[in-house]
């Protein structure tokens, strides 16, 4: 079953650092656009990055941009979101999914597959 799993989370301190990883078995990520989602409790979930397979150009939701970094290795199929500085509404799950388009990726939900279980997030001092 073509599914992703994101790894990388924790529980981190305000102005911390995280590096989320996600991976999946039965994809080559080259081949597609991939996106990070986050939900927080209660809240509708959020594109936050993306990187798109035709040119590698990356798209970040205004709310993280200085501070996420999202990238690609090729090598061990990979797609990572680098995240500084985190702060206190960072907080939720975090999810990669895949897009099957060529331009520049979007960050709506809408359009993505083979979602994973998520790793959660907890910014709090």
């Amino acid at each position: 079953q073509k599914q992703f799993v994101e790894s990388g989370g924790g529980l981190v301190q305000p102005g911390g650092s995280l590096r989320l990883s996600c991976t999946a078995s039965e994809l080559d990520l080259d081949l597609w656009s991939i996106g990070w989602f986050r939900q927080a409790p209660g809240a509708e979930r959020e594109g936050v990055s993306c990187i798109s397979r035709s040119d590698g150009s990356t798209n970040y939701a205004d709310s993280v941009k200085g501070r996420f970094t999202i990238s690609r290795d090729g090598a061990k199929n990979a797609v990572y979101l680098q995240i500084d500085d985190l702060k206190p509404e960072d907080t939720g799950t975090y999810y990669c999914a895949a897009l099957n388009s060529w331009g520049t990726c979007r960050l709506q939900t809408y359009g993505y597959l083979y979602w994973g279980q998520g790793t959660h997030v907890t910014v709090s001092s």
